[in-house]
């Protein structure tokens, strides 16, 4: 992280102060303080902390109104964020999303200026006012809601905000209530979603958010799957249906699954030769980029759904030089084996990539693994747009830069 050398902006200023004071007190032992100075500068530091929030997501979003980040070829300056500070991309663009929503909601973005609530408050705040219809008094909502984080925290103020109709309009709220609930049915479509993280550990954890419908057929799906299945151990209903989405997915149609790049969404184990024949124990890795066990690699290769890559050991041949302009699906399977994700500098994502000539065809160049580099979609036509000036690394890592 690049630190500010030479601040001129009074914010830029009062950022460096910020630093230079906590330089001071980076050694300070705090064991001489006592349970009152303790527990007030606990709360102060609370304070403190939402105040910085707010002028770091305002800060954020001027760097997206400005487009930080285009320079290197950033998909945006969110993505530059989290590159830049080792951010994840989830809360870099949500620090971005913040500041964007405290511009439409002036009082909430003093308040946590202030510090007079705090920075989950201000989310919860934020969005439930949005939820309210186009005709409704935003302004006394968000009031009230802003009055109640005095009391409540972000929990209780979420469940406060979905009653926000009935306090600022208790005569219309039951017409109303009927009108959301039209226009939830007609947006839950759109509204559906899906988040997924691993944590470094073996498992990996996800929310999602789909239609009514579509949540009881999979429901009916899994507990379907349950029932047909003997289990010698009864295990708690959540569980189970855990390990019948695991069966699911594991036996879902290699032909149904769809096509990204010239491939179908099919998972590679790389594993090395020797740890597959068993002579030595070394974990296989998958081209998403996790690592499994040893164990684990060899029983997915019984799996008809995933594509087993040896190294070490004999391989097809993928060099076809000037043959054809597309690389095969073997050139594609090889090239995502080696790069495991988008090649472009900064880029962490690991699926839908796109295989890319270094030296374009229409130039001159061969289609093979050794001239190809995987990029995801928008680096993609980033190596494509003449603005932008495309750098290949010793180490297979792309640059872009716009051209002055």
């Amino acid at each position: 992280m690049s630190a500010i050398t030479t601040p001129r902006h009074r914010v830029s200023v009062a950022v460096a102060h910020v630093h230079a004071d906590l330089d001071t007190v980076t050694d300070s032992s705090v064991w001489s303080m006592d349970a009152a100075a303790t527990a007030a500068t606990l709360v102060a530091l609370t304070r403190a902390e939402a105040r910085l929030a707010e002028l770091k997501a305002r800060v954020a979003a001027h760097a997206d109104d400005l487009h930080i980040g285009q320079e290197v070829g950033a998909s945006s300056a969110a993505s530059w964020l989290a590159h830049t500070t080792h951010t994840t991309r989830a809360a870099a663009a949500g620090t971005v999303k913040l500041g964007h929503a405290l511009e439409a909601h002036p009082m909430t973005r003093d308040a946590l200026a202030r510090g007079d609530v705090l920075l989950e408050q201000a989310r919860v705040i934020v969005h439930a006012v949005d939820l309210l219809p186009a005709d409704a008094d935003t302004d006394r909502s968000e009031a009230h809601l802003l009055a109640e984080a005095a009391h409540h925290d972000a929990k209780a103020l979420r469940v406060l905000g979905k009653r926000l109709f009935e306090i600022v309009a208790p005569d219309e709220a039951d017409a109303r209530e009927a009108a959301i609930l039209e226009a939830e049915e007609k947006a839950a479509a759109k509204a559906c979603h899906l988040s997924m993280y691993d944590d470094g550990h073996g498992k990996t954890h996800g929310r999602f958010t789909i239609p009514t419908v579509a949540g009881a057929h999979l429901r009916k799906i899994l507990l379907a799957a349950i029932t047909n299945k003997k289990d010698p151990e009864p295990r708690p209903t959540p569980e189970r249906l855990g390990q019948a989405l695991c069966d699911f997915i594991a036996a879902y149609p290699d032909n149904k699954l769809p096509r990204t790049g010239g491939l179908t969404a099919t998972l590679l184990v790389l594993i090395d030769e020797d740890s597959l024949m068993g002579r030595v124990e070394k974990a296989g890795v998958l081209d998403t980029g996790e690592k499994i066990s040893p164990g684990a690699a060899r029983r997915l290769l019984c799996e008809a759904e995933v594509i087993p890559v040896v190294l070490g050991g004999d391989s097809e041949i993928l060099d076809v030089g000037r043959g054809r302009r597309f690389h095969t699906r073997a050139m594609r399977l090889g090239m995502i084996a080696r790069d495991r994700g988008c090649r472009a500098d900064g880029c962490d994502r690991t699926h839908s990539l796109h295989a890319h000539h270094k030296t374009r065809w229409t130039d001159g160049g061969a289609t093979n693994v050794k001239d190809g580099v995987t990029l995801c979609h928008w680096h993609h036509q980033r190596a494509h747009d003449s603005s932008y000036e495309t750098t290949y690394q010793p180490n297979g890592t792309v640059i872009f830069h716009r051209r002055q």
